[in-house]
């Protein structure tokens, strides 16, 4: 009986540890640019109406966009020139990819809406 109770206590103990495990994990996913982009996409996908190989194509340059915003802009001072010119530089690499894979008038609406 007492070899029976410790057993249960020891896996009503791990049950409880990997739930709390699983959501902090869950929660560190949220900022990962491949969770950040893929929900930018589903979002321009409905909004323009993008075909599959431009979602694609849009979702690769969302996740190049947000690695470079964590790596040089994101937790850093705004005001500082270096950042603002990787910010800069960052956006204009956007703007460029985004010109190329939309249409023209899904890229000016796209334009309208990121303004």
């Amino acid at each position: 009986m007492k070899n029976l109770l410790t057993v249960f206590a020891f896996a009503a103990s791990m049950f409880f540890g990997i739930q709390s495990t699983s959501a902090q994990s869950l929660a560190q996913d949220e900022n990962r640019p491949e969770v950040i982009a893929k929900k930018e996409a589903a979002i321009m996908t409905e909004n323009l109406g993008l075909s599959g190989d431009q979602t694609r194509a849009v979702f690769r340059a969302l996740v190049s966009k947000e690695v470079s915003y964590q790596k040089n802009v994101n937790g850093k001072d705004l005001k500082s020139a270096a950042v603002k010119a990787e910010k800069q530089k960052t956006d204009a690499a956007l703007k460029e990819s985004m010109k190329k894979i939309l249409t023209a008038d899904q890229y000016s609406k796209w334009l309208k809406d990121n303004q």
